[in-house]
């Protein structure tokens, strides 16, 4: 693993790093501490990453200013902030949890776990995807997202209006995010179940989604008793 702490107090980020280094052990490649805002954005734009852990008060800046850069990118970003009346608005971005300060080993532990084990984030209500432009970030809303398919590493959302954006966040990490609003009908294919208008089975075992606008997506096999009770 490796690992960012975005943290402007000395004293909590030295006390992330050891609840961090004990739980993860020899898992742990990197773990690097930053304390403001800028330095975190350029070491972010230039390494590989695992996880961000972010405060949301970052000496007089707002986390919120990073967290359109972070959930653009691969990794999973943990909010560890006081600001509890913030949650809500950092779910909305996309973070995979937010832990509230004080927080203790075991609440750590438990948002290292869900990005680790790839858990499924009931309580996440997410409302933007952020994917990187040219030299920008452009916040999508989820409501104008159909489906989602998988590209490799990356993911390829397909919206409304016929356009596609390239996300840099797997098909995985993005299952994980959306839970609540998408179903993994096949290996490569994440769909907004809102949009389904009706299953279609073909001769030879072959299953589909058909979407309201008419595109029809392949259900997998092993997935289709379980997407067809779901829907209806």
């Amino acid at each position: 693993m490796n690992i960012l702490i975005v943290e402007d107090e000395s004293r909590i980020a030295k006390r992330i790093e050891r609840m961090t280094q004990a739980i993860f052990g020899h898992r742990l490649h990197s773990l690097t501490h930053i304390n403001n805002l800028q330095e975190a954005l350029l070491f972010i734009e230039n390494h590989t990453l695992d996880l961000v852990l972010l405060d949301l008060n970052l000496n007089g800046d707002s986390g919120f200013d990073l967290l359109t850069t972070a959930v653009s990118k691969s990794f999973h970003t943990i909010v560890v902030s006081a600001y509890k009346d913030q949650a809500i608005s950092a779910f909305e971005y996309g973070v995979l949890d937010f832990v509230p300060k004080p927080f203790s080993r075991d609440r750590l532990e438990q948002a290292f776990n869900r990005a680790v084990a790839k858990e499924k984030i009931a309580t996440n209500v997410v409302k933007l995807l952020a994917v990187k432009k040219r030299h920008r970030i452009q916040l999508i809303s989820v409501e104008e997202v159909l489906y989602i398919k998988g590209a490799g590493a990356y993911a390829e959302l397909i919206l409304t209006n016929g356009k596609k954006e390239l996300h840099d966040k797997s098909l995985e990490k993005l299952e994980q995010l959306l839970s609540q609003t998408f179903e993994r009908i096949h290996k490569s294919y994440l769909v907004k179940m809102s949009e389904v208008k009706e299953i279609v089975v073909q001769s030879g075992s072959k299953y589909f989604a058909e979407l309201k606008n008419g595109e029809r997506i392949p259900i997998g096999r092993t997935k289709y008793k379980d997407i067809k009770a779901k829907w209806y």
